[in-house]
């Protein structure tokens, strides 16, 4: 009789691009390593065929959980760099507003009255 082992590690940070680029690392070497085992278990000849299909539906699913989280750490990716690139423009649009006031649009302290 074979026992069915899994090993799933779940983990979440909001640390840098950095983190979750090791972080992906990680994962994709977690998949690779579910591959490998679908590659031996057509070589296990102590399982029946029915323990196979089970184990390979077990493999199969964690390797699609790891995926999912891998697309959900590239999602925060996107939108933490999407948040900074916003920023970016905000600051640089509020810098230019600022410089401009007086200049080419008066303000209550800096007008010209012309009386013709």
């Amino acid at each position: 009789m074979s026992t069915i082992s899994s090993t799933t590690s779940v983990g979440s940070t909001s640390s840098g691009s950095s983190g979750s680029t090791s972080q992906i690392a990680s994962l994709n070497k977690q998949i690779v390593q579910l591959q490998n085992q679908l590659k031996s278990l057509s070589d296990d000849t102590t399982l029946t065929d029915e323990q196979k299909s089970e184990q390979e539906q077990v493999i199969d699913s964690q390797i699609q959980m790891i995926q999912a989280q891998i697309a959900q750490i590239e999602q925060q990716q996107a939108e933490a760099a999407q948040q900074k690139q916003d920023n970016k423009k905000e600051a640089a649009t509020t810098a230019a507003s600022q410089v401009a006031d007086g200049v080419n649009r008066p303000t209550s302290t800096n007008s010209v009255n012309v009386y013709i």
